[in-house]
């Protein structure tokens, strides 16, 4: 960070979420009643927008939409909402806008960045698995599966795990022109429609000595934009597929089943999902196409990278559900109102049935209610659960309404659920380790513990 740089913390201690409301085009409706302060969007005849409406709480720092079960600070509003700010155009990093932004808003000036241009490589050869000499993990033969240890211990996933996925992982071995030849574990990736053909190889590389890591990247010509690991213990097929899990590295994966598998003994009946990293769009299509039904568990990265890439798949998600949909004239007007990569949720509810229009307004009421409730600080958690169900169940009335409206099939309404390691790790495999690296510390304290016991039996032996 250069000298003089605002960070995000100076953004939400010196900003409030007032502030970025009204630089988006929020007005206070000084007229709505509630406990809290909220902002409507005006059109052109100074009429509130029905259905564009944001709630503040928190005492200012954050902000949340009725119909959205999701809270906004300045940052991730921004973010979700670049659009609505002068700094935004086409490819604009979410970071870099935030900082445009906000140091506008505190009259701090931001200098100018050089943009570096990077040539592409060009004339990469095609993927081809035969240039590789492969090293397959046989459970059968232990033999086979010493290669592998110094690929899977410094990660912690233990050998029940390997066994697990062996199918779906190999030591690939490339000889170079100089005769220089390099291992690395892999993970091969195939596209959805075809996974009898191996397009390229997620790799991971030995531990450094130094402890600083290893190679992790993809075999030189792989597809990468449809090309994705998937592996399932029980070898079931996407279309079969009732839970499907996303995440950014298969270590990652792994790590999961092997947290999680002791106390869900269906785990190995999914389909886990490695992208290698950023998820393209033809990635995710692909899987979404084979597996709307299933439920899709979103388990990329808490980083902000990762954040951006959960957003990325929910968009997806809505984009899959909106495609079965069949548009007739009375359902265009609402489908119309509905932006791309929206839920269906999120369209102009004025444009909808009269039944469906109050059962909408059952279910915002009570949301405003709980949200205020929760915000409070002066409510029983028992009165807030039970307001929540309220919430959650008007909730649901208006969804199965919304469907059949829709004429969408609930097998398609695409069901997700966000899951995240334990704070502060980052990852799964971090989780793991972690734990695994408490689990250490308690047995040498207890082993402390019973030594000087030991002691003492020993010095009263006649």
């Amino acid at each position: 960070m250069r000298e003089g740089e605002l960070t995000y913390d100076d953004f939400l201690r010196r900003l409030n979420i007032q502030d970025v409301l009204i630089d988006a085009g929020y007005h206070l409706n000084r007229r709505d009643g509630l406990r809290y302060p909220s902002y409507v969007r005006l059109d052109s005849e100074g009429r509130r927008i029905r259905n564009d409406k944001f709630i503040v709480t928190q005492q200012g720092k954050c902000c949340f939409k009725p119909q959205q079960q999701k809270s906004y600070n300045i940052i991730s509003f921004i973010k979700e909402h670049p659009h609505f700010f002068a700094e935004y155009h086409a490819g604009v990093s979410p970071d870099r806008l935030v900082n445009l932004v906000c140091n506008r808003l505190l009259n701090h000036p931001v200098a100018d960045r050089d943009t570096r241009i990077i040539q592409p490589k060009r004339d990469v050869k095609p993927f081809d698995m035969a240039d590789y000499d492969i090293h397959q993990f046989n459970p059968q033969d232990r033999a086979t599966q010493k290669k592998f240890y110094p690929f899977f211990k410094h990660r912690g996933i233990d050998l029940y795990t390997q066994y697990a996925f062996h199918r779906n992982f190999c030591l690939a071995t490339k000889h170079r022109e100089d005769g220089m030849k390099y291992t690395n574990l892999a993970f091969p990736l195939t596209v959805p429609k075809d996974t009898g053909q191996v397009v390229g190889l997620e790799e991971r590389g030995r531990p450094r000595m130094d402890g600083s890591g290893s190679y992790k990247g993809k075999a030189e010509g792989s597809n990468s934009s449809q090309g994705l690991w998937i592996a399932s213990p029980a070898k079931t097929t996407l279309t079969e597929a009732k839970h499907i899990y996303w995440f950014e590295s298969a270590y990652d994966a792994m790590a999961y089943y092997q947290l999680h598998q002791a106390n869900d003994k269906d785990l190995r009946k999914a389909v886990f999902i490695s992208t290698g990293g950023n998820p393209t769009v033809e990635q995710m299509r692909g899987v979404l196409t084979l597996s709307l039904p299933a439920k899709q568990h979103i388990c990329f990265d808490t980083d902000l990278a990762g954040i951006e890439f959960a957003k990325n798949l929910q968009q997806e998600m809505y984009r899959a559900v909106r495609s079965t949909i069949e548009e007739t004239p009375e359902r265009k007007p609402y489908l119309d109102s509905v932006a791309d990569g929206k839920n269906l949720d999120e369209g102009d509810i004025d444009l909808l049935p009269d039944a469906l229009r109050s059962s909408y307004g059952k279910y915002e009421s009570a949301w405003e209610e709980a949200m205020s409730m929760r915000s409070s600080g002066l409510c029983h958690p028992d009165d807030i659960r039970e307001q929540t169900d309220i919430m959650n169940g008007n909730y649901k009335e208006f969804r199965e309404g919304l469907r059949e409206f829709l004429g969408l099939d609930k097998a398609n309404d695409a069901s997700f659920v966000r899951e995240q390691p334990t704070y502060p790790n980052k990852d799964w495999n971090e989780q793991l380790l972690a734990g695994q690296k408490q689990e250490e510390t308690v047995d040498e304290t207890q082993a402390r513990e019973q030594s000087p016991e030991e002691e003492q039996q020993t010095h009263f032996r006649r």
